[in-house]
């Protein structure tokens, strides 16, 4: 492994950085604008995100679906909150949750100053659709967790390989969230108990790039579409478990569409790389099915959980065999434009792509936040709507023959940051286990009920009087809360 020195810890935060929110008041501002200027969003969606929070509806590549179940394992850490500041003790350590369909995963936290929801719902989401995806220590966040407890659960041949004194559940688990935060989040963090303190600097100091794991399970495309009488696809499967269940629409009987390999011979089992297809018969009517790929598995280490609201991002430290799962759809109709839409978040270009495709044989005009758009029949194009950071979205898609596709969800891309000196806004930061009162009311752009427990509260912000006077704004514009993708009606030659 290649060394490297522990950066001096300063006034500042370990890595030299100046603390601050600067960054994300000026992305607001930058927000504000393009909604002035488009009516992207109304009040209701950019006040509320908890719209989110309820829905299954919300678009997921597949994965692990888990509840956030509080902060089990965990000893002290102290942030520094500035020069000349006693820094602020917090707990640190392992947070649990109960995945959906069965299982238990631990994780650590990689978004220091947001606040954690009770309860919760939390998404297996990649790298490039979090804050991971722009920060270039994220792998070695990754090879901490595998070097580190409670991959590494043997105390007393990690405390002699870190060099450090006697460990325990909690000192080990203090230990590797304070290191993950030094990269995560750039935080200027120790550890009370010295040895927790030990093995943070060693996990810091021996910490290397690896990459990014495999998913747990994902389907690509998540749609696809056609006519009847072909076989629809393919859709390939993305799995790190040996194999999946996959499961047929569940009007198969009736319908007569079946889930095929290539030959068309039905497929009930299938593993990493497969590729799937829906086999229509050639007098369905225009309609839609879906299929559905299921394993029970262990979680690989360092898939990132996001939350359907705005809730800390969590990194996955353990996991006990779980219920991992996908979806995919198929729209096939005789004639005309046949649509098939996806959508995903786009960090990169902070908003989330909508991709629709045409296999049709008629082009498909639709209008999506007040631009049209054209796809020739055969053709596919990506639209990125624009979106806030922390914001919520609700988008409403829908085409001909009843076609129709919702898409929900909070774009969180970067971690909130440092406060900076004289900001009251994160000075209460937390992540014990005993829940706060949601500091949030009515519909807030942190996204959280009023009535749950808030585990790491870290009080208003900054951006408050922005988000505010965006959504009274919008009332005034009467921007429209959802996006409708439609085909339009051809023209006749008297139009």
């Amino acid at each position: 492994m290649t060394e490297q020195s522990i950066p001096a810890r300063s006034g500042g935060n370990r890595h030299g950085q100046e603390p601050g929110r600067a960054g994300r008041g000026r992305g607001l501002a930058r927000v504000a604008a393009a909604l002035f200027a488009s009516g992207l969003v109304a009040a209701g969606t950019l006040a509320g995100a908890t719209a989110a929070t309820a829905d299954e509806a919300t678009q997921h590549q597949g994965g692990a679906v888990a509840v956030l179940d509080g902060l089990k394992t965990y000893g002290t850490a102290e942030l520094n909150t500035g020069k000349g500041k006693k820094p602020q003790e917090l707990p640190a350590g392992l947070f649990e949750m109960k995945v959906d369909g069965g299982g238990t995963i631990q994780t650590y936290c990689i978004d220091f100053h947001t606040p954690t929801k009770d309860g919760a719902k939390y998404l297996e989401t990649p790298w490039d659709q979090s804050s991971l995806g722009a920060n270039e220590d994220a792998g070695k966040v990754r090879w901490i967790l595998q070097h580190s407890y409670p991959q590494v659960n043997d105390f007393a041949a990690l405390a002699e390989k870190a060099g450090t004194g006697p460990l325990d559940e909690k000192t080990a688990a203090a230990g590797t969230q304070v290191a993950i935060w030094r990269f995560s989040d750039k935080a200027d963090v120790t550890a009370k108990d010295p040895n927790a303190e030990k093995l943070a600097d060693w996990l810091e100091k021996n910490a290397e790039n690896v990459a990014e794991p495999k998913a747990s399970v994902g389907l690509s495309p998540a749609a696809v579409s056609g006519k009847a009488g072909e076989q629809l696809g393919p859709i390939t499967v993305h799995t790190d478990a040996g194999q999946v269940s996959v499961a047929p629409p569940a009007d198969a009987a009736a319908s007569g569409v079946q889930v095929t390999d290539k030959a068309g011979k039905p497929v009930t089992e299938a593993a990493d790389g497969t590729d799937l297809y829906f086999s229509v018969p050639e007098d369905a009517t225009d309609g839609s099915a879906s299929l559905s790929v299921q394993a029970s598995t262990s979680v690989p280490v360092g898939r990132v959980f996001a939350g359907l609201i705005k809730s800390q991002t969590m990194i996955l430290a353990g996991s006990s065999e779980s219920t991992v799962s996908a979806t995919a759809t198929a729209t096939w109709a005789e004639k005309g434009a046949v649509p098939a839409v996806t959508a995903e978040k786009n960090c990169a270009k902070g908003g989330v792509d909508i991709t629709a495709s045409n296999t049709g044989d008629e082009a498909f005009t639709f209008e999506l936040a007040g631009t049209e758009h054209t796809i020739p029949a055969g053709e596919t194009r990506t639209v990125t709507i624009p979106v806030g950071e922390d914001e919520a979205y609700d988008f409403t898609i829908t085409g001909p023959g009843g076609f129709e596709k919702n898409f929900k969800g909070v774009l969180d891309c970067e971690t909130a940051g440092t406060p900076a000196p004289g900001d009251n806004g994160g000075t209460d930061t937390q992540t014990g286990a005993s829940p706060s009162p949601a500091t949030t009311t009515g519909g807030s752009s942190a996204g959280g009920s009023t009535g749950g427990g808030d585990l790491a509260a870290t009080g208003g912000s900054s951006a408050t009087p922005i988000i505010a006077g965006v959504a009274i704004v919008l009332v005034v514009v009467g921007g429209g809360a959802v996006f409708l993708l439609r085909r339009k009606k051809p023209q006749t030659s008297a139009e």
